[in-house]
């Protein structure tokens, strides 16, 4: 028999488990009950340390570690009992944001370890490309000077034929760059410099004088190579990454507005 297609939504997932876990708590009694006196350490506990050692360890305890394993467990569960018994959980901010946070993970947590197809990944790529373009590259020859009169001055001299590498003073900045990204060339030459450079047409003319925040230069802008976006198989942790984390965040939201829709807010003003 072939199920409806609603029955696959994520969401439906999430309602699903948060009821069958309400319903266990139900039927249990309860996680944690303060006014009891007795902590029962069954089997199915047992094997769930053991198995949450082993996922960290590789490699299943001993019965040394198991049983510090479940001494542990007891005292946080003593200590847990405690605080609830003195009502410590009441008007705490931070029990308060972790719970939330546990929900949240609840609702986002399939999207953690699905395994999205080729298609679903091309598809996100085609969707967003401006999330992979690669950084602006340049390629450029320049100048500096401490004062903004003598680039002038210097701008007509390279203009008119004088050898470029006779001019311009001495700076610990390259004269020559090639294919440089954009954030680099910006960590050499500070934003200002870069966005004078975004103004100019590339060729092979001197232009200038342009500030920097170091001084004044002239610049013979070779090359501007836009950005491009790689192909998926070049990229395709990067594009899976990104697709993991933003459908994280929107199953996250859709599932709070779906418990959010079920209240009624009163808010005095």
């Amino acid at each position: 028999m072939k199920l409806p297609s609603w029955t696959s939504e994520p969401l439906v997932h999430f309602l699903i488990a948060g009821t069958l876990i309400f319903a266990f708590f139900a039927w249990k009694g309860g996680p944690a009950d303060p006014a009891s006196r007795t902590i029962t350490i069954d089997r199915e506990q047992q094997a769930q340390l053991a198995l949450s050692f082993e996922r960290t360890m590789r490699r299943a305890p001993t019965d040394a570690e198991l049983d510090n394993l479940i001494g542990r467990h007891i005292r946080d569960e003593v200590l847990y009992r405690e605080a609830l018994r003195l009502g410590l959980d009441q008007g705490d901010a931070v029990v308060r944001r972790r719970l939330a946070q546990k929900m949240d993970m609840l609702a986002g947590s399939r999207a953690e370890t699905a395994l999205p197809s080729e298609e679903l990944l091309n598809e996100w790529l085609d969707t967003h490309p401006e999330r992979f373009v690669e950084e602006v590259k340049y390629s450029l020859d320049q100048l500096w000077f401490a004062e903004q009169g003598e680039a002038q001055a210097q701008l007509s001299l390279v203009n008119q034929g004088t050898d470029w590498r006779d001019l311009g003073e001495a700076i610990s900045l390259p004269r020559s760059v090639e294919a440089e990204a954009r954030g680099e060339l910006q960590s050499r030459f500070l934003k200002r410099f870069l966005n004078e450079i975004d103004l100019l047409e590339a060729g092979e003319e001197w232009q200038g004088p342009l500030p920097s925040g170091l001084g004044w230069h002239l610049v013979r802008l070779r090359e501007r190579q836009l950005g491009e976006v790689p192909p998926l198989e070049v990229i395709r942790q990067q594009v899976e990454n990104d697709w993991r984390n933003s459908t994280i965040e929107q199953r996250k939201e859709e599932a709070y507005q779906l418990l959010r829709d079920a209240y009624r807010i009163e808010i005095d003003r």
